[in-house]
């Protein structure tokens, strides 16, 4: 199919009807990094404009030229990497600009929000210096008056304590405050372009949406222009003026927001709108609770199905199928380090998972579910109330004790690529697990491994790779692999596809969804992606500050949440679809309004 919408032609106007040159003009932008004697292209042919007050967001999977072709317009490839076309900035030309005036211009007139604030961020400076070093490398200041600016950019992105933040590394903050104190950074000089490259892909969804406001706030007061570069088609809706859409070094489909979501034209569009979870979708699929929301209500399991945890007793629940994890009034303390007190973690947690079902474990970071995740595969102590994990009591368990458990007992973790060894073929790592505890060895392991690279969609040949040979989706499939190699009859699943494009990570969570039906494995599901965890599991149980704040079905807690928290997490979620997403935001606005009453 022809590309319908090759050229950027929108009237030039202003939301006010007046004409708006373009802050950024980009024309047959290309580039190619040299490797093994050979030209590679990353970006081909790349044209578009950004004007005052807009957001043009770039969308595409992970190797589609989006960030490549936008960090070229500031000097940042890599020394193997080379840009040609043209880009000009209020009508000064970028690409050749000799290194000393890309200085001047880089970070006073054209800002970057990178991805991961811990490496963008000097590690051995405070964030109050970078902020200072920022403005009196472009302005003629003092240090007071740096000191005095740089504290009201931290106000301006609502870093709480600021007067106590300035003088904080960027390890002692968490991952949304370190995020703020870049924006931070990159607004010092109120440049007339901004390139924020995937800035809230790591972040929860309710700092998430703190960090869009603050974003759109900041696009309306300044009227700087804005490139976002993300993967997040909820966040496209929410902040989108216009969209560009890249495969493969190359614009295939461009369009308003309105267009891109409603109108979509190529079919690769079509598919990556296809593979976005919507939060409420599968709403209606998952089963019919009664009316009326009344405490007591039971599921098929024979367990109450909707229960805010107010601290009161709770009836012992009865099943139908075998309980493989029971939790009741589970503690989970961090011993005390140095000057540093001992942290409770978990509080007072009830939880249950019977044979065959998929229950959501969701929450903010620092809530402390992968703490829980981490307890139930043995690697934390539990220091109060009680945890069974298929009939084993893990509380004051010996390692000997553990060690049958571990058979019975799989984790797939967040970042495969450092959880598989680095030294070991992929066959290896997979048949690890098998030689351990099972003793296989030779043909019968051989043929195990290529069962389970048959099951979890890798081809054989595979088997000989290392990790890094192999995509982020392989690689996830390749520890998912590894955790089903002993069959377990619980799996722990910890954000296994936070860091995947959505296609890639919707084909993940199909292999996954096949594969727990195939195996009828448990699982406890512990993810900050609403919209994922409500595909998958059966129930979802909320944490908040250590606590199970509230558990029920999928349906039950996505479209009737009881508790507070339950609410603004929700509310906190962005959906793929301008209109509902703009309703949606007006709605947290005065939920939160409401809250602050």
């Amino acid at each position: 199919m022809p590309d319908t919408r090759a050229n950027d032609e929108r009237p030039a106007q202003t939301a006010q009807g007046g004409v708006a040159e373009p802050v950024l003009q980009v024309r047959g932008l290309s580039v190619d990094f040299f490797v093994d004697g050979q030209w590679y292209p990353a970006a081909v042919d790349v044209s578009y404009d950004v004007r005052p007050g807009e957001v043009l967001a770039i969308v595409g999977e992970s190797g589609s030229g989006k960030t490549q072709s936008s960090m070229s317009l500031v000097g940042l490839l890599p020394p193997n990497g080379r840009t040609t076309g043209s880009a000009k900035l209020d009508g000064r030309e970028l690409i050749g600009m000799p290194a000393r005036k890309m200085r001047q211009i880089r970070g006073k007139e054209i800002a970057v929000i990178f991805q991961e604030p811990m490496t963008a961020l000097n590690p051995v400076y405070t964030i109050g210096f970078q902020i200072e070093e920022t403005l009196r490398t472009h302005f003629d200041i003092g240090p007071h008056e740096a000191r005095a600016r740089a504290l009201e950019l931290l106000r301006l992105v609502e870093i709480p304590e600021p007067e106590v933040r300035i003088n904080s590394y960027p390890h002692q903050l968490s991952g949304g405050q370190r995020q703020r104190a870049m924006i931070a950074q990159a607004l010092a000089c109120d440049p007339r372009l901004l390139i924020a490259d995937e800035p809230t892909t790591a972040l929860d969804v309710t700092v998430q949406a703190e960090i869009l406001s603050l974003m759109r706030d900041l696009r309306t007061r300044i009227n700087s222009g804005i490139v976002l570069i993300t993967h997040d088609m909820g966040v496209v809706a929410d902040m989108a003026d216009y969209i560009m859409v890249m495969k493969d070094g190359r614009v295939v489909e461009r369009g308003t927001s309105d267009q891109i979501f409603h109108d979509p034209q190529h079919p690769y569009t079509k598919r990556l709108l296809a593979a976005v979870p919507h939060l409420g979708a599968h709403a209606g699929a998952a089963e019919e609770a009664p009316a009326g929301g009344s405490e007591g209500e039971t599921d098929k399991y024979g367990r109450v199905t909707a229960r805010v945890f107010d601290g009161s007793a709770q009836t012992p629940p009865v099943f139908e199928r075998p309980v493989v994890l029971s939790a009741r009034g589970m503690e989970i303390t961090y011993p005390k380090q140095g000057r540093r007190a001992p942290f409770k973690a978990v509080i007072n947690a009830d939880l249950d998972i019977v044979q065959g079902e998929v229950v959501g474990l969701v929450g903010e970071s620092g809530s402390g579910k992968t703490t829980i995740g981490r307890a139930v595969v043995g690697l934390l102590p539990v220091s109060a109330g009680s945890l069974e994990i298929d009939g084993v009591n893990m509380v004051g368990a010996s390692r000997r004790q553990l060690q049958p458990l571990r058979s019975r007992v799989g984790i797939v973790f967040q970042d495969p690529g450092s959880s598989l060894n680095p030294r070991l073929p992929i066959g290896e790592s997979i048949g690890e697990p098998l030689y351990l505890h099972r003793g296989l060895k030779g043909t019968p392991l051989n043929k195990r491994v290529e069962e389970l690279l048959d099951q979890v969609e890798l081809p054989r040949h595979m088997r000989n790779r290392y990790p890094h040979e192999l995509s982020g989706g392989q690689r996830q499939r390749v520890g998912i692999a590894r955790a089903l190699s002993l069959e377990p009859q619980l799996l722990v699943a910890d954000e296994p596809t936070s860091a995947l494009d959505v296609s890639v990570q919707a084909k993940v969570l199909d292999l996954f969804q096949g594969l727990q039906r195939e195996h009828g494995f448990a699982c406890l599901f512990v993810s900050h992606d609403l919209a994922v965890v409500e595909m998958l599991s059966d129930r979802i149980a909320v944490m908040h500050h250590g606590k199970i704040v509230e558990v029920g079905t999928s349906r039950q807690v996505v479209e009737r949440p009881r508790d507070p928290y339950t609410q603004e997490l929700l509310a906190a979620v962005p959906v793929p679809n301008p209109e509902q997403q703009r309703i949606r935001r007006e709605a947290r606005m005065e939920l939160l309004a409401a809250k602050a009453r």
